[in-house]
């Protein structure tokens, strides 16, 4: 099982050594079939959609609406049009915090967090209290990344849970059905950032139950700059516009404007058409793929935590049992960015920082990790190139 002949990117060189990619939780590289989806559209089909009587604007319609079709059959939508195309997870996020929230909360509710979150989920929420008068809570974690005193937090006064599916720091896969059907017994609305899951496991949204799951199409083998905010019909429908323009009206006078259905509502604007063709492609690709991929990810996984905790001084960041395969990982008294040169200089790409998650990071007690993230093409060279690696840099500081 090897699927790295599938990413042409991978086959190079990086300072004279074998490229070793490890940072697919930032973005994954994409296979041949979706930069070919992608070409083939702009060469053969390229038009805008839904606004031309001549043949290229059809073919391109009917491309767009079939990748719409193809995500949702992906996710388990009931309808096409629960799912909205957007640039990702951030403007999702932002859709769902500007038009439903803005609706909803007033002064007393509560917004409920997690520690582990990216900022793409605190920041949005923390505009939306300004303007509200809500509030934010947050669930605390435990020193190994699982969720604390959920249920004492949980009650009526939460009217919305926004939460990550898995962490990108610590890989933690919280228990997001459970969480689900918690809240919607003290009666709040569950948004789900699905950007580290949707890739590396299968996500039903109907069997979540989430009201909300939003998805980054370039963490899941996909184009930059598209994404998808799933919302349950009936809430959707409820939601006021969050940007206007064309595309997304019925009737327009100076007097007033009607707004369109589902989903165009959502999309004012030439939308990015070739995207969702890739995202589709990606799609296309993963979804046969996905047992397998996972198996070897966390055999990957298992493998490279066993061999790394030899290193003297070297501490993982994130040990919940069933974890994704994502490793954090921070050396006494080396900077993470100082590792992360020295890997660079081995051929190995990894991401150093506080990942977008500055608060987890506090509640850690260190500036920021080294990650490394596993994905289908990865294989057994890379984590052996990975802990060469960091061996090496526990040889340089430790002379």
């Amino acid at each position: 099982m090897n699927f790295t002949s599938d990413f042409p990117v991978l086959d190079q060189t990086v300072h004279g050594h074998r490229l070793a990619y490890l940072d697919s939780a930032a973005s994954t590289q994409k296979p041949v079939s979706v930069i070919e989806a992608v070409s083939d559209y702009y060469l053969h089909h390229h038009s805008n959609v839904h606004r031309g009587a001549h043949a290229l604007s059809e073919r391109a319609s009917d491309m767009f609406d079939n990748a719409r079709a193809r995500i949702a059959r992906y996710i388990n939508a009931a309808e096409n049009f629960e799912v909205i195309f957007t640039k990702g997870c951030t403007e999702a996020i932002n859709l769902v915090a500007y038009s439903w929230g803005r609706a909803n909360l007033k002064p007393g509710d509560r917004i409920l967090l997690t520690e582990m979150e990216h900022h793409a989920n605190i920041v949005p929420w923390q505009i939306l209290r300004d303007a509200t008068g809500a509030e934010i809570i947050v669930c605390p974690i435990s020193d190994t990344g699982e969720l604390e005193k959920l249920d004492e937090l949980l009650d009526e006064r939460v009217k919305l849970v926004s939460l990550t599916h898995v962490s990108n720091v610590l890989g933690t896969v919280n228990p997001i059905k459970e969480v689900i059907a918690k809240a919607h017994a003290v009666g709040a609305v569950v948004l789900v950032d699905g950007a580290q899951a949707v890739g590396h496991q299968r996500v039903d949204v109907r069997d979540l139950d989430a009201d909300f799951y939003v998805v980054s199409g370039h963490k899941m083998y996909g184009p930059t700059g598209i994404g998808v905010l799933y919302g349950k019909h009936e809430i959707l429908q409820e939601m006021p516009p969050y940007q206007t323009g064309g595309g997304m009206i019925r009737h327009v006078s100076f007097e007033k404007t009607t707004f369109a259905a589902l989903p165009d509502k959502f999309e004012p604007g030439t939308p990015h058409i070739s995207g969702a063709i890739g995202l589709a492609a990606a799609v296309d690709y993963l979804e046969p793929r996905l047992a397998e991929a996972a198996a070897l990810e966390h055999e990957l996984l298992a493998l490279a935590e066993s061999a790394i905790t030899e290193i003297p001084g070297l501490r993982i960041v994130g040990t919940a049992p069933g974890k994704s395969a994502i490793i954090s990982i921070s050396m006494e008294n080396i900077h993470p960015h100082d590792i992360g040169t020295i890997l660079d200089s081995v051929g190995v790409a990894v991401r150093t920082g506080h990942h977008c998650c500055q608060p987890l990071m506090r509640r850690m007690g260190i500036p920021g990790t080294v990650r490394a993230s596993f994905a289908l093409y990865n294989t057994h060279a890379d984590v052996a190139a990975l802990v060469a690696g960091l061996k090496k840099v526990s040889e340089v500081f430790g002379e």
